[in-house]
């Protein structure tokens, strides 16, 4: 962990200003005309961000100081800060949104500046105007420019103003259940829910009818309350599979404003982003130019100074409409930065201590293509429920000029159940949409991940099909093609089977020598794992499981080291050896005189084997005597993840049938409603509002109605 250390500007600092110069209190060097330069910096946020960030403080020679809860201690950030602060424990609301907490790390560190990543405190305008007030830089725009974008209804009104195009809705002061439902009927069904002073997919609903309206509106606020602690709404006409087209600005505080081109972020779930390309395909030099100075009249109308990103909603004839102003630097940035080679962070450390932007408009130029992959701890196959846990085994890609990583984790780190559960993102560039696209692909084969569940498979599925290689995205894109983006699962091959065989008899063989080496008789004939018998060749049975079937294997070991493996009526002739290559095993094998190299990781009775051509796992069956009770209840339901129990909608003695709303969790930042898996009457809640529920716990008991009108006429007879 890095030092925590006090730092304030040493004596010496503080001889090396000249007449034309004068000092803040916090250390902050003013020359003429308010330009200060930033030589500490509070990076109040954590995860890949932070290390973003400290990445470009390093490499201009600013130093990096980082906060942290208890969740984080051990986190990546903290060791690559040259300073870290302890701000509370895990719960974000007492820990990364808390302004006091932060503003004292601030004011405690000697920090010039303080940049707040994305999300959080990114977007508060009470927090940007504590930092002002404080002497210290807040590295985003004015406080004033936050406010009036981070409000929809004015957002809209001003971008109207300024020649923006807009989607009309209701925006009004009257936040009455009766007066919004009215709007909507007004506007027209479905409509688009919002908050305010939404952003990221949260505190946000599509009602499609208007009697799911108030349902949707509901949850909608409690979002909202938890995430901005604001619930004031806005409502909307929903464009139908439209696209999401955003555009990067960047102001300094000398009237300059320019734009970096466009990035569609269409395919998306939840109504979150999970991959990202710039620039958009199929959009025009035009309509690009349209595009772009657009954002730039939005980012001028506001006197915009710094990263910013105007969203805009487009239809298929490629009319665009504003949609909401990101007033900081969003998680997608990296991509604009490959196409136009260069370094955001560092262009907002710079006009934020007062310097001009370095380039114009007519000095940017954009080249080539990139994507971003969002790497989850999710399960799409499970409506892409989050996830949480360690990360038993992480191996990536090489990074080199075309090829970045953003991540905040390492292997043996955990996702926390109370934070974003992103593990990383992958940034590919190529000279083209298709090359970049055929990198993606490859490095996504590279990224592998044990110990939970992730969209890797999902990304893979997504970036490989036919209508997303041509272009052609919208923000339907997944449930359009949802029977092709979630095919059945393969059974592995008889080849894979037999590359897992091996891997185990290989780990036997390693276990065995470690064992008979620190023996007293290392040479002992029966400390041998190489089934060396005198005069017959030594065969054995193993069964492996593949999802929930199990495979009979019958091994039998050659006189020359080799194996020969049947497979019900198949006989496979299987040699190999484990490599490392990179701190990471590599099964160098040959299956019936077909070579290949999977990577090889072996972890709780589970072989797990990656390849260009996929990934398989296969497992050793555990005995019944060893096998632990079930994670759910019978006749319950259970949390799906970690977290807090939001609203309890039922009580004991209630009917209720299949789907009907049980609880509302709130985990992974996002708000979950957790469903009946069955008919029947609720026997016992288990857990009241404000509790917190762990991974797998019952929620509630189900009695089915026959049952229970089972044990009432036994109550009877028994009287």
């Amino acid at each position: 962990m890095a030092a925590v250390i006090l730092s304030f500007p040493t004596l010496q600092s503080l001889r090396i200003f000249t007449q034309n110069s004068s000092w803040t209190k916090r250390g902050v060097r003013l020359v003429s005309g308010g330009v200060g330069r930033i030589e500490k910096v509070l990076i109040a946020n954590r995860g890949e961000i932070a290390c973003r960030v400290m990445r470009t403080a390093k490499k201009m020679g600013v130093r990096s100081v980082a906060v942290y809860s208890d969740a984080d201690r051990d986190s990546m950030h903290v060791a690559m800060a040259d300073e870290a602060y302890h701000i509370g424990p895990a719960p974000s609301q007492q820990s990364y949104l808390s302004m006091e907490k932060v503003l004292e790390v601030a004011k405690m560190s000697g920090s010039h500046a303080v940049h707040p990543g994305y999300g959080f405190l990114s977007e508060s305008t009470e927090f940007a105007e504590a930092c002002k007030q404080e002497g210290i830089i807040f590295i985003g725009p004015p406080s004033s420019a936050i406010r009036d974008m981070g409000i929809k209804s004015t957002s809209k009104h001003i971008m109207s103003a300024a020649g923006v195009p807009i989607i009309g809705g209701y925006h009004g002061e009257d936040q009455s259940d009766e007066r919004l439902q009215a709007e909507a009927a007004r506007i027209g069904y479905p409509v688009m829910i919002k908050a305010v002073r939404g952003g990221g997919g949260k505190g946000m609903r599509i009602a499609l009818t208007d009697s799911d309206f108030l349902e949707q509106l509901e949850s909608a606020r409690r979002e909202a309350r938890k995430s901005f602690n604001d619930d004031v709404m806005l409502v909307e006409k929903f464009v139908e599979d439209p696209r999401h087209v955003e555009v990067q600005v960047f102001g300094d505080m000398h009237g300059n404003a320019v734009y970096l081109f466009e990035r569609d972020c269409s395919v998306q779930r939840r109504h979150q982003k999970i991959i990202e390309e710039a620039p958009g395909p199929d959009i025009s030099p035009a309509v690009r130019r349209k595009l772009g100075e657009a954002a730039v009249r939005a980012a001028k109308a506001v006197n915009y100074v710094g990263a910013g990103t105007v969203e805009f909603i487009m239809d298929a004839q490629h009319n665009f409409y504003f949609m909401e102003m990101n007033t900081r630097l969003q998680v997608e940035h990296p991509v604009s930065e490959m196409i136009t080679g260069t370094d955001l962070v560092e262009w907002q450390l710079r006009v934020a201590a007062g310097e001009r932007l370095p380039l114009l408009q007519d000095d940017i130029v954009l080249r080539g293509h990139s994507f971003e992959a969002r790497i989850y701890a999710e399960d799409p196959n499970n409506d892409f429920l989050p996830g949480a846990g360690p990360l038993l085994h992480l191996s990536t890609p090489s990074p080199d000029q075309h090829t970045r990583i953003e991540t905040g984790v390492r292997e043996g780190d955990e996702v926390s159940a109370h934070y974003d559960p992103m593990i990383a993102k992958l940034v590919v560039w190529g000279e083209d949409r298709s090359a970049a696209l055929k990198k993606l692909r490859y490095c996504l084969r590279q990224y592998n991940i044990v110990g939970l569940n992730t969209n890797i498979d999902f990304l893979l599925s997504l970036s490989g099909h036919p209508e997303f290689e041509a272009g052609n995205v919208t923000t339907s894109f997944i449930p359009q093609h949802y029977a092709d983006l979630f095919p059945a699962p393969m059974t592995p091959s008889g080849e894979t089977i037999c590359q897992a065989a091996l891997g185990l008899l290989l780990q036997e063989q390693e276990h065995t020598q470690g064992f008979t080496q620190t023996s007293a008789e290392p040479f002992s004939p029966f400390g041998s794992s190489n089934g060396w018998r005198n005069n017959i060749k030594f065969n054995r049975n193993v069964t492996l499981r593949l999802g929930d079937k199990t495979v009979d294997v019958v091994i039998i070991y050659n006189k020359d080291g080799s194996y020969s493996m049947q497979i019900g009526e198949e006989v496979y002739h299987v040699t190999g050896e484990v490599e490392m290559d990179g701190g990471a095993s590599f099964l160098h094998c040959c299956v019936n005189g077909v070579k290949s190299r999977p990577k090889l990781v072996i972890l709780d009775n589970t072989v797990h084997l990656f390849s260009m051509e996929g990934s398989s796992q296969v497992s050793v069956p555990v005995p019944k005597y060893l096998a632990g009770v079930s994670s759910g209840a019978h006749g319950a339901a259970v949390a799906p993840m970690t977290g807090t129990i939001e609203k309890v909608m039922v009580k004991v003695g209630d009917k209720v049938a299949v789907g009907d709303p049980l609880m509302v969790m709130n985990a992974m930042k996002m708000e979950h409603t957790i469903r009946a898996p069955k008919s029947g009457v609720i026997k016992r809640v288990f857990f009241s509002e404000g509790s917190q529920a762990n991974r797998h716990a019952p929620l509630v008991e189900l009695e089915e109605e026959e049952e229970e009108e089972e044990a009432a006429q036994r109550e009877g007879s028994s009287q």
